[in-house]
């Protein structure tokens, strides 16, 4: 018998196409979870839904670009239409990128960035928000240590995460009295890919990682924790120790924690 957590827990994953939104719908999929998946790429999606499939869950492909606030609403209507409830909510989907503020060549990233990361999580939370109060469901932000502290070469990202962060708490607390939960999940350096989408100061993509990715945590580890945090409902999870004590260190000691940033950018891990 599947985890009984999430046997035919009707769940959204953004982002679902690559990286930790794939490996949590396999890992969800082996739970028995009834999902729906969504990323802008639906050849892929199709293949993610695929393989869940066959590990004994439903799936059903939504192709979204959670910058478009209607194609988010449709995500969630989509949902509600094949499974007729939603009880967890994963805002997974992400866009980072590599370059010093002052070596951009184009701001537009800044924008793009924020557009996925911030607004992104914003529409499609709003739209799922009524079908969560009524299962008292789960609501998941898959954010980041730079949600809670800066880092050289990721402004923008991390601005965009520090944004989320605060989305979440002040939602939490508006979500207490109807018992729907918000788990943030702030992991470190995980190897995901993403780095290699990454927008460089010409705003392309950079095609290659930035860090050593032999070195840093698996996303099949990465989805293992963040999974138990979902479970359990968790409030935050801090996923290394490198980051709970650093953001320790950030009240009394904030010019320490400033270089072990630069060091662990300029280190690549």
């Amino acid at each position: 018998m599947p985890d009984k957590a999430f046997y035919e827990n009707v769940t959204i994953i953004t982002g679902a196409s690559e990286g930790i939104g794939r490996e949590l719908a396999l890992q969800l999929a082996d739970k028995g979870a009834w999902l729906a998946l969504a990323a802008r790429d639906a050849s892929k999606l199709e293949d993610v839904a695929a393989q869940c499939i066959k590990r004994g869950a439903r799936a059903i492909v939504v192709p979204t670009d959670v910058t478009q606030q209607s194609q988010c609403e449709q995500l969630i209507e989509r949902t509600v239409s094949e499974y007729e409830r939603i009880d967890t909510l994963i805002n997974n989907a992400g866009l980072s990128m590599y370059s010093r503020f002052d070596e951009l060549q184009d701001l537009t990233i800044l924008e793009r960035i924020m557009q996925v990361n911030y607004l992104g999580i914003v529409y499609c939370t709003f739209y799922a928000l009524p079908y969560l109060k009524k299962t008292k469901g789960r609501i998941v932000g898959m954010c980041s240590l730079l949600g809670k502290a800066g880092a050289p070469t990721r402004i923008g990202y991390a601005a965009s995460k520090h944004a989320a962060v605060g989305f979440y708490d002040s939602l939490r607390i508006e979500c207490s009295g109807d018992e729907v939960t918000v788990t943030v999940i702030c992991p470190d350096f995980v190897s995901t890919g993403i780095r290699e989408r990454s927008l460089g100061a010409d705003a392309k993509p950079l095609g290659t990682s930035t860090l050593n990715e032999a070195r840093i945590m698996t996303v099949e580890k990465c989805v293992e924790l963040t999974i138990k945090a979902i479970i359990q409902r968790k409030r935050e999870l801090i996923m290394s120790m490198r980051g709970k004590v650093g953001l320790w260190l950030k009240l009394i000691a904030p010019k320490l924690v400033d270089n072990i940033a630069r060091n662990a950018i300029e280190k690549g891990r």
